[in-house]
């Protein structure tokens, strides 16, 4: 599809919206033809001499006609913000299904930075250029000098052809323009997003940059972002400015060539005083005309880049998606979460994975022919040293990677897309930093899954988490701040932990869950686990002697590939690398 198609796709998502919408605006233009009309009438009242009463009647007329271009102004204000809002809340609701349908490693293709400059301003520029502001503007205008065009005709065509000539000049400069403003466009959008981006991370990363005392380092590399967005921004809005005078003093050289026409017409008696005040009134909004098509022409370049910048988050899905009709809930009430009640087609009895393979483009680091199996009710460990796969391999199995080969069978039934099959009740995932989200601790535990359907209080007996919850003064309720900053590294991770046991999967993925959690925590955590049910499956990154011991099975990493795999007593024996690992982890 190309960009007039994507448009049309919007209006017509909601059409009468659009077209209440675009009568408003079309409607204001049109009420300004009777300030002229009226105009020409009082004056020529005037120097024919006629009756008071005549000339206050044309002033009752021209004040309702004002009145009622306000009253259609606020019409086309009203409407201009639910349209607006509804294909804007639209399309970002395409472009973050689109996200969340990909594997969790290349939901992006670039930095989140961009990707937020792609949600606001992207969107924002095809909203805007569709409203009143661009597009309805242009159209109102046109409306309106068609109008007053015939009636210009009728008080001297020959001057009236020649309000044509600026509007064919701006018309090819625009055309003309077109490259530069879709270059410009691009490199003012890219700037904004690496600024963004990195004002993100830097968020994000402050004890870092305190700790290794980099603080002037971060701020020179801000400087330089913002200064390249700076030149950026400049540079499109001189153009733009530049354009815009052009096509100004186009107009404004032609609305002198006509005045001077006008005003010769006028000493051969053929103009009337009311005539010329219409005319000049007309000439103003016709000769607006020719700029506004001009601007309209560079807009369209400009949502060409937009669509073009979101066709890219998207990576490769058809351009349709973006415009794609469903519902949005302006006014309706959400839709409660889907709670998937587990039955027995839920039911785990073995899963194997035979030669999963996948590598990072950047680095070429990953795991490569990596074979597992996992027994109901078994507990099976990735150990590792740093770098060696473990977490790649975690997320490779459930899908939060794309792997490049290797199958995965449930119960012995090939898993066709990893990534939708492997959510609860089947599996849940914890990693080893846990996401957590400026809300309360309880909608961090819950993510949208009813309470009345779950077991919360036993969740959190799991997750070792009562005696912290007792020392909040508002409980579950309290608010944990950004990402979690309220709370401690191993609360947050227990508080991931609660996450995943409220929703009772079948197989627990943990990363590291317990890395930041003390040995008496941890310990207490795993015994609750055990003691809970004896048939539950755990697949596990840990090093911690304790949940060594409890393995049913070890799979040992070594820069990707499996060189161990038994029980921890079998691997000292038979397994160099086992022995490494746990001889470090003494020592630590």
């Amino acid at each position: 599809m190309n960009t007039k198609q994507l448009l049309y796709a919007l209006v017509k998502f909601s059409p009468w919206k659009y077209l209440l919408y675009a009568f408003f605006a079309i409607a204001g233009w049109v009420l300004l033809i009777l300030p002229a009309y009226f105009g020409n009438r009082f004056f020529d009242s005037l120097s024919n001499h006629a009756a008071a009463n005549t000339v206050w009647g044309i002033i009752a007329l021209f004040l309702m006609g004002n009145v009622a271009r306000i009253m259609t102004n606020f019409g086309n204000f009203d409407t201009d913000v639910v349209f607006r809002n509804s294909i804007g809340l639209l399309m970002r609701k395409n472009m973050l299904q689109n996200i969340l349908r990909k594997p969790a490693a290349k939901a992006l293709p670039f930095s989140a930075g961009e990707a937020i400059s792609n949600f606001r301003e992207d969107v924002e520029e095809v909203t805007v250029f569709l409203g009143w502001a661009a597009f309805l503007d242009v159209v109102g205008a046109l409306v309106f000098a068609s109008i007053a065009i015939v009636i210009m005709m009728q008080m001297q065509w020959m001057i009236t052809l020649v309000v044509f000539i600026p509007l064919t000049v701006v018309t090819f400069l625009a055309q003309k323009a077109g490259k530069r403003i879709d270059k410009l466009r691009q490199y003012s959008r890219k700037s904004t997003a690496n600024l963004t981006g990195f004002i993100g991370e830097l968020f994000g990363a402050v004890q870092a940059v305190q700790a290794n005392t980099s603080e002037r380092s971060v701020m020179n590399r801000f400087q330089m972002v913002n200064q390249e967005r700076q030149d950026a921004m400049i540079k499109e809005s001189v153009f733009s400015a530049v354009l815009s005078s052009v096509f100004t003093n186009i107009v404004d050289v032609g609305t002198g060539i006509i005045l001077l026409l006008v005003a010769a017409s006028m000493r051969d008696g053929s103009f009337t005083v009311g005539q010329f005040a219409a005319f000049i009134y007309y000439l103003t909004f016709i000769a607006q005309l020719s700029r506004r098509s001009g601007l309209l022409s560079a807009k369209l370049k400009q949502v060409t880049v937009s669509f073009d910048r979101i066709n890219k988050l998207l990576q490769g899905a058809p351009k349709e998606e973006i415009v794609k009709h469903g519902p949005i809930y302006l006014k309706e009430s959400l839709p409660e979460v889907p709670y998937v009640e587990k039955t027995q087609s839920h039911h785990l009895n073995s899963l194997l994975a035979t030669g999963l393979s996948f590598s990072y483009e950047d680095t070429g680091r990953g795991i490569e022919n990596v074979n597992l199996e996992l027994k109901r009710g078994a507990l099976t460990v990735v150990v590792g040293r740093i770098g060696s796969g473990k977490t790649t391999l975690l997320r490779a199995l459930i899908g939060l990677l794309p792997v490049t080969k290797g199958e995965v069978y449930w119960n012995g039934e090939k898993v066709k897309d990893a990534a939708t099959f492997f959510t609860p009740p089947r599996s849940a995932y914890a990693p080893q930093v846990p996401r957590l989200f400026s809300d309360s601790l309880r909608q961090n535990i819950l993510m949208g899954l009813p309470e009345s359907n779950v077991d919360l209080e036993s969740a959190i007996h799991l997750a070792v988490l009562e005696k912290d919850i007792a020392q909040f003064s508002e409980g579950l309720d309290v608010k944990i701040g950004l990402r979690g900053v309220n709370l401690s590294g191993g609360q947050r991770q227990r508080t991931a932990a609660a996450r995943m046991f409220v929703r009772e999967p079948e197989l627990f993925v943990m990363d590291d869950l317990s890395s930041a959690l003390d040995v008496e925590t941890e310990s207490l955590m795993w015994n609750r686990l055990f003691t809970k049910s004896d048939d539950a499956t755990y697949l596990v990154v840990s090093h911690r002697r304790a949940v060594l011991e409890r393995a049913d099975q070890i799979i040992v990493l070594r820069e990707g590939r499996v060189v161990g795999n038994g029980r921890l007593s079998d691997l000292l024996e038979s397994c160099e690398e086992m022995r490494q690992l746990l001889l470090e982890e003494m020592l630590a």
